[in-house]
């Protein structure tokens, strides 16, 4: 009679057990992020007939089953295959180039099986594996590893841009430097990384100041401004590269962001589509082109606006439902949100997210190796950094990058990219140390 009693308790753990030490929290709230997103997209499509609500849900499942098969996977066995990670990784972004669809001015999807997959999106999760692999031999306290670590992600980051994906290669620098950040480096080191890119914003971007809510500076002074920048990264250098070479750090650091701010001229009259300078420039001054470049965020803000403290109520917002906001269901999610869920309901939503950054946070803070905490920062670092551009480009505080809210915003292969990260993290956490109280 004991040994009967004993059996459903004995087959509960069996089922149990591969799971034991996941954490249990940061499986629920992306779920309950990915079900209230379909709930939204439904809301954004209501009298369109249209059936994304349910692809995203879909994909979701599909994503947490893969994320559940992850957990249960020992993550250290991708030490050894983080170099055929990082091929196969550049092979499709190759592939793509090579017979990828385009739509919207960029060659970004591939057909497989009939269904169109963004392989930028899996380089994300490439590129974090490949990084972690090579920072957890050694870590960026020392200057050639930050050298490496760069270099081995230009390559992926120079296939995606010439796409062009623009949003997506700014993902990959954010996951870079905050890795780099978690593996120790030098801070004076990050900040050299990225000062080419803001000298190539002061020198080669026609800001429309004139017309622009707030003047600050005129074209000229912006160029000054970019002078004094770049000596200012000669300094940077000087202080915090080695003995031996601050001096020629220094130099090198000027010379670099005057090099960017060229590099950035050429690609803004050469390279850049007319859509990307549009969405670089439009979040100054939407109102310049209200019917135009500045349609997108106008209709956000005023949507959001237009939820007060508690919103208008589910399938109700105005905004939404006439469908005045373009991709909302995509890039522009979280305007629905605010709209028919108003200021509170925003709340809740970023209070989730920030949870489940805390969580991805002590993960990473109690890995039992150097290559699962950077992994979880990984990871960390792509939900922060596309959750803050996302929700920013739709209150008018960033450009329009076309980057989308992590389980909320529809996009099968932006879905499956995130539970799969999720799943990587989650195995982290499931065979760390088991912990004593």
């Amino acid at each position: 009679m004991l040994l009967k009693r004993s059996l459903p308790r004995i087959r509960w753990k069996y089922w149990v057990k591969p799971w034991q030490q996941v954490d249990l929290l940061l499986f629920c709230l992306p779920i309950a992020l990915t079900i209230f997103g379909g709930i939204m997209i439904r809301s954004t499509e209501l009298n369109q007939g249209l059936t994304d609500w349910w692809w995203h849900w879909l994909m979701g499942g599909i994503g947490l089953t893969i994320a559940l098969f992850i957990a249960r996977s020992r993550y250290e066995h991708l030490i050894q295959l983080h170099w055929v990670t990082y091929a196969m990784t550049n092979f499709s972004l190759i592939a793509v180039m090579v017979a990828g669809q385009s739509a919207k001015g960029a060659q970004r999807w591939i057909n497989i099986a009939g269904i169109a997959v963004q392989p930028s999106e899996f380089a994300k999760l490439g590129l974090i594996i490949t990084l972690a692999a090579l920072l957890h031999k050694r870590t960026a306290s020392h200057l050639d590893s930050v050298v490496r670590a760069l270099a081995i992600t230009a390559v992926p980051w120079a296939l995606v841009f010439l796409q062009p994906d623009l949003a997506t290669s700014l993902v990959f620098g954010a996951i870079v430097l905050g890795m780099l950040y978690w593996a120790n480096a030098n801070p004076g080191w990050l900040i050299l990384f990225i000062s080419p890119v803001i000298a190539a914003i002061l020198f080669s971007i026609p800001w429309p100041l004139s017309e622009a809510p707030i003047v600050l500076f005129n074209q000229i002074s912006l160029t000054a401004l970019g002078l004094i920048w770049s000596a200012t990264m000669g300094l940077v250098g000087f202080l915090t590269l080695p003995t031996r070479q601050n001096i020629i750090g220094g130099l090198g650091a000027i010379g670099l962001n005057l090099l960017g701010g060229e590099l950035g001229v050429f690609a803004w009259n050469h390279i850049l589509k007319d859509y990307q300078k549009l969405r670089l420039t439009s979040f100054v001054a939407p109102e310049q082109d209200p019917l135009g470049a500045g349609y997108h965020l106008i209709q956000s803000r005023i949507a959001i606006g237009a939820g007060e403290w508690w919103g208008w109520g589910l399938f109700r917002g105005p905004m939404t439902q006439l469908n005045f906001v373009p991709e909302q269901h995509t890039d522009f999610i979280f305007s629905a949100v605010g709209e028919e869920f108003g200021f509170i309901g925003c709340l809740i939503v970023l209070f989730v997210f920030c949870l489940i950054c805390h969580r991805l946070l002590h993960i990473a803070l109690t890995a039992k190796d150097n290559f699962g905490s950077l992994l979880a920062a990984g990871v960390l670092s792509m939900i922060v950094f596309q959750m803050i551009v996302n929700i920013g480009m739709t209150v008018g505080l960033a450009p329009v990058a076309g980057i989308p809210l992590p389980w909320m915003s529809y996009g099968r292969s932006a879905m499956l990219t995130n539970f799969i990260a999720l799943g990587l993290v989650e195995s982290v956490a499931n065979f760390r140390q088991r912990q004593r109280y």
